[in-house]
């Protein structure tokens, strides 16, 4: 989910300063409401279950948008299944291009030894260049954000009217433990910033064992409410467009709220903003990581999937009150 968002920031570019351009983005059916409001975009969705499942599934969603006329394709992904698919179009004589993720750079950055602390090219930047390659403008010293939705009445019922209260997104889960922010500490931050009665905490996540996580976090606080299964997906968006701030994890989350603009700060453990998935126009100060004086070998992971015996606690080098801290200074 993480990776998609971080598309749109690029494709909203590309929309804009380039108005005589037709785009279409190919993705999950779930990803849809990502893409809604920009101008000149339409949205494939990949049948990934059914028709377009296997080889012979992605020789067929090659002929399906062979229909589209296209004249040149980005593969913002450059896995297996979108490199059959692109390399099928440069056979058919269209150009493509594909975004370079800088393995090598990465694998620098995480690696135990030689390790080479330094930051590398946001995806979101490289992404930029995919769409350079093939001949388009995109500019990204300026970024345009979507205008924040009206809440439907639907929403309100959960949310209850904006007021004057700031309004906080709290999303505590992501993929992998090594990159969740300890559960007792993450209720310390929540108890602690319900204290304020001109704040509004919404917390956000999904599945049975995480809702039940949460209601247990929001127990006996008036202005916290849980989010996760009362919402649609799109509404979820919606009322994320109206947060003042959101605290994530390096997660979905986290870029999606970049993505409609809205202030994140994140909480990092194995892995590092460097490496690439910064949120999008966040300040590298929004970003909280994990000790590397205590902890030599961090960032010891791109994605958070490898475990290092003896690293199990980095994120207890986060406290509860520089997060707290953090929230308050910039929602004073």
């Amino acid at each position: 989910m993480g990776d998609v968002a971080m598309t749109v920031p690029v494709i909203r570019a590309l929309a804009q300063q380039n108005p005589s351009v037709k785009i279409t983005v190919v993705s999950r059916p779930f990803f849809q409401p990502f893409f809604a409001d920009i101008p000149n975009v339409n949205f494939f969705a990949v049948d990934v279950n059914g028709r377009h499942k296997g080889f012979l599934g992605l020789v067929k969603l090659f002929s399906d948008l062979k229909k589209l006329n296209i004249d040149a394709v980005a593969d913002l992904h450059n896995v297996l299944r979108s490199i059959i698919v692109r390399n099928l179009f440069a056979l058919s004589g269209k150009k493509v291009a594909h975004t370079d993720k800088g393995r090598a750079d990465k694998n620098a950055l995480t690696r135990a030894k030689n390790k080479i602390v330094q930051p590398v090219k946001s995806m979101v930047d490289r992404h930029a260049e995919t769409f350079k390659e093939l001949g388009f403008f995109v500019d990204l010293s300026n970024p345009i954000f979507p205008e924040k939705a009206k809440l439907t009445k639907e929403i309100l019922k959960i949310s209850g009217e904006r007021e004057t209260q700031k309004w906080i997104g709290i999303a505590p889960f992501a993929q992998y433990e090594s990159k969740v922010y300890p559960f007792d500490l993450m209720q310390q931050v929540i108890d602690d910033l319900a204290k304020n009665q001109t704040y509004k905490i919404f917390l956000f996540g999904g599945g049975k064992k995480e809702i039940e996580q949460l209601n247990f976090l929001a127990a006996a606080k008036e202005n916290t409410i849980v989010v996760a299964g009362k919402l649609s997906f799109e509404q979820e968006l919606q009322l994320i467009s109206n947060l003042d701030i959101m605290l994530s994890m390096d997660s979905g989350n986290a870029h999606i709220a970049a993505m409609l603009g809205v202030k994140v700060i994140t909480l990092w453990g194995a892995t590092h903003p460097y490496a690439g998935f910064k949120p999008y126009n966040q300040l590298m100060e929004y970003c909280l990581t994990s000790n590397r004086e205590q902890y030599p070998l961090l960032p010891t992971s791109v994605y958070g999937n490898k475990k290092v015996e003896g690293y199990e606690n980095v994120m207890r080098t986060i406290s509860a009150e520089k997060v707290v801290e953090k929230i308050n200074s910039n929602l004073a």
